[in-house]
């Protein structure tokens, strides 16, 4: 396949699942091909095979005879979403608290970084950079479990944090302070190789945070 297409559709995709993510594409919208085609500037051949991709990753779902869509939402959906991730992610964090080394130690510290300084600018109200906080988020929660020594782990993961992630967007509001000292317990007990603590610390994390987002949507 040429570089230059390979490089189009790909660009393609990720546009696409963006959109779905932060609700640009809304939960249950018909995706019509001709719109798609002028919007994302992208053949018919190539959206067919995005949302044929998409669609295999739960993002999309086609209907004989009527098209594609953005998967609608549900409460049901996203406390089993919530629930697989907390499965998925403890076990990985688990691994890769006792699997990491120096390098992963120093990648946690400046994710973590990073991501806390987002938060602290979140406190003070300003909001203008949401889709950077959560790209922060994704990679502290990614550095956490880096070590865990499996990329079908960490893939599965990736897919289960977007759809997640999916759901947090709908209500596009942080949980403040709570979800800052989460991230810092988990933090501290990861690089102090605290497994239980940890652990413990991510469940409350993800179910205070379906609960948040259940409650506002």
């Amino acid at each position: 396949m040429p570089k230059q297409i390979s490089t189009v559709r790909a660009n393609t995709y990720e546009r696409i699942k963006r959109d779905i993510l932060f609700g640009e594409l809304a939960p249950g919208s018909k995706l019509k091909l001709d719109t798609l085609k002028a919007r994302y500037e992208a053949s018919v051949s190539t959206l067919r095979e995005t949302l044929n991709r998409l669609a295999s990753e739960g993002f999309v779902s086609a209907e004989e005879q009527r098209g594609f869509f953005v998967t609608p939402v549900s409460t049901e959906d996203f406390s089993e979403i919530a629930n697989l991730r907390i499965l998925l992610e403890g076990f990985a964090l688990k691994a890769s608290i006792e699997n990491g080394d120096t390098e992963w130690e120093g990648n946690l510290v400046a994710a973590h970084h990073k991501l806390h300084r987002m938060e602290q600018l979140l406190l003070t109200g300003d909001e203008s950079q949401i889709e950077l906080w959560k790209r922060y988020d994704w990679e502290f929660h990614l550095a956490l479990i880096q070590a865990c020594n499996s990329q079908n782990l960490l893939s599965l993961h990736s897919t289960l944090y977007d759809k997640y992630l999916r759901y947090q967007m709908l209500i596009l509001t942080s949980r403040g302070a709570e979800a800052v000292e989460e991230h810092r317990i988990m933090f501290e007990a990861a690089l102090r190789r605290d497994t239980d603590t940890a652990v413990e610390a991510l469940e409350k994390h993800i179910r205070r945070g379906l609960d948040y987002t259940l409650a506002s949507m």
